[in-house]
Parts: C-alpha cells; sequence; structure tokens
C-alpha cells in the first residue's frame, strides 16, 4: 500500500482504532497529538494490537492553534478529522466547545484542501442529527439536522452541529478534495487504554457500583471498530464524496445494559444496578450536576438513529450491541479501569 492517511486525535478512542484499522489495511498512517508526549503511551496502545513497524508518524496540532497541520497534512492522500476538543457537555460556557470545534475543524479541512488530498473523513455525532427534544420518540436519518436554536440543547449537541454544519459551508465550493461525514451513535466495545472514554464510563459506572441505579434513558450503540471500518468504507467508496452516514446498531436502555453485564459477566459485575431510577430522582441529581441536566430532556424517550444508508451505500454492517458492551467490560477490567 502506497498511501498516507493522516487520522486527527490520536489519543482518541476512535482514532485509535482508525489507525488500527488503517494499519491492518496496509496504510502508512500520521496522526496528531496536541503534545508528542503522548505518542509513546499511543504507540504501546496500538502496538498491543497491531505492529505499526516504521508505517505510524506523530505530529503536534492543536484543534485550537494554525501550527502544525500544515507539516502534518503536506503529502497525505486522506485525512480522517476526528479529533474533538475537550471539555464538559453541561459547560457553563458554550463557547469553550463550540468554538474549537467549530474552527478546529475549519483548520483542518483548509490544510486538507490546501494539500490536495483525495478526500476528508470527519467525525462529526447523531447529536447532529437529532429531531426536536420537545417531540416524543424518533428515528432519525442523514435527512435530519438538529436545530442549534432549540433551548433545550446542551452545548455539546450545539457544538457537534454548528461544526459538521461550517465543515460543509467549507467544502461545498472546492474542486479537488471531496468530503464526507460519520455520525457514531454511544460508541462502545474493547478500549485500548483507560483515557479518554466517552461514552464507555457508562459501562464503567456500572461496574464500578457508581450507578445506583438506571434511569429511563436508552441509546442506539455502535461498535468503535465499526466507526473506524466506516471511517474507512467512506475513505474509499467513490459514491460516499458529500455524503452523511449515520453509524449505529441496536437501541439498548440502560436498564438492559447493566442486566447484560450482570448475565454475561456474573461475579464481575456484582456492582452493575439492579434496580430502576425513578425520573424525579434523576431530575434532583441533576440540579447539581451539569452533565446529568444534559440527559434529563430525552428520559423515558426511545430516540434511535438508522444505519440504512451506510449499510446499502457502504456495505458496513454494524455488529450486535451485547458484543460491544461485553467486550467493553472485558477490555475495562483487564486494562485496571474498573
Amino acid at each position: 500500500m502506497d498511501e498516507t492517511v493522516l487520522v486527527t486525535g490520536g489519543s482518541g478512542f476512535v482514532a485509535s482504532w482508525c489507525i488500527v484499522d488503517l494499519l491492518k489495511r496496509g496504510y502508512r498512517v500520521r496522526t496528531t497529538v496536541r503534545s508528542l508526549g503522548k505518542e509513546a503511551a499511543v504507540r504501546a496502545a496500538i502496538g498491543a494490537v497491531v505492529d505499526p513497524g516504521e508505517r505510524l508518524a506523530f505530529f503536534s496540532a492543536d484543534l485550537t492553534s494554525d501550527a502544525g497541520w500544515d507539516a502534518a497534512v503536506a503529502g497525505c492522500d486522506y485525512v480522517l478529522h476526528v479529533a474533538s476538543p475537550l471539555g464538559g457537555a453541561g459547560s457553563k460556557d458554550p463557547n469553550s466547545l463550540i468554538g474549537p470545534a467549530r474552527d478546529g475543524a475549519l483548520r483542518v479541512l483548509r490544510a486538507a484542501t490546501k494539500a490536495g488530498v483525495k478526500r476528508v473523513v470527519m467525525t462529526s455525532s447523531v447529536a447532529a442529527c437529532s429531531t426536536s427534544l420537545s417531540g416524543g420518540d424518533s428515528v432519525s436519518d442523514e435527512t435530519v439536522w438538529t436545530d442549534p436554536n432549540d433551548k433545550k440543547l446542551d452545548t455539546y449537541r450545539i457544538s457537534k452541529t454548528l461544526a459538521e454544519r461550517a465543515a460543509w459551508d467549507f467544502m461545498t465550493d472546492q474542486g479537488v478534495t471531496t468530503f464526507a461525514t460519520i455520525l457514531p451513535s454511544a460508541i462502545l466495545g474493547p478500549v485500548l487504554s483507560p483515557d479518554g472514554l466517552g461514552s464507555v464510563q457508562i459501562v464503567q459506572r456500572m461496574l464500578n457500583g457508581k450507578m445506583p441505579g438506571t434511569p429511563r434513558l436508552g441509546f442506539s450503540i455502535v461498535d468503535v471498530r465499526d466507526v473506524a471500518d466506516m471511517h474507512f468504507r467512506a475513505m474509499t467508496t467513490p459514491a460516499a464524496a458529500g455524503q452523511r452516514f449515520i453509524a449505529a446498531g441496536d437501541y439498548m436502555w440502560l436498564s438492559e445494559i447493566a442486566s447484560t453485564l450482570r448475565e454475561k459477566l456474573g461475579a464481575r459485575a456484582s456492582k452493575a444496578p439492579t434496580r430502576g431510577l425513578p425520573d424525579f430522582v434523576l431530575r434532583l441529581l441533576a440540579i447539581f450536576d451539569r452533565d446529568l441536566k444534559v440527559a434529563t430532556p430525552t428520559l423515558g424517550l426511545r430516540r434511535s438513529f438508522t444505519s440504512a444508508k451506510a449499510q446499502a451505500m457502504l456495505g458496513w454492517t454494524p455488529r450486535p450491541a451485547v458484543t460491544s458492551i461485553v467486550e467493553c467490560a472485558e477490555s475495562l477490567i483487564a486494562k485496571g479501569a474498573v
């Protein structure tokens, strides 16, 4: 394989699995980290799954600065923009997420188009294709765009929507570089390191006994390895140019995730919750916890997402959610994160 792919944010959960996937397919891979001090840890985590040999290189670049991006992209055939700004979903300052997400995406796209890469695939989120939080149950596809002016939206959902919108607006007039976006739902599956866990914290909290009961919340689940596979397919499928793709699989309530852990892991999941948490308790706790406040508008609602488009156009198939949950839990235990 004589092609090079830049994967941004190499220390992240999704990005590290994208790197593994590309290395297994024979690509040369570059990745960005905010500090090269992270290189050894990321290289070790990836090396536990696949031997990168001389095919993996690290570059220092941050979404909040122009520095480093041109050098990282120069000579690349493709870019997977996976990196996402740090910050709590319930942050008091909306710009702590919105600015870095939108401006960071544009920095990467400017560098990629200047370098003339064939295609950029950007990781967005189903947070950018959700119906109004004032509505009831829903099933969303790629034609849906989240309304950033919805008063019930948290900063994370707004940031993902505005960043993807800005990216599409920027790429519309580009003549050389094609563009596609991937919108994952709740991402589970095996972790390569105990850091930057994202959605995996749901399983971690259950195993640690830090979730006393399960609120009436649920998610469409997708395996991190399947998200990486979809990035590759969107990168290499000609017809994927100019398209959004939802990466989502089975829908499961938190209570179902907890019972799956108990059933499949036995004593190792003895701390997983066995009872439900009444809505009023979560709303009470949300007064003191901004991250919980983010979840309260969706209590009791089944808001799912369909990946029919990706399955038809990319030949993509998600693995069962139960597999992702069990292998996620087993990896957390093996990495000492529980």
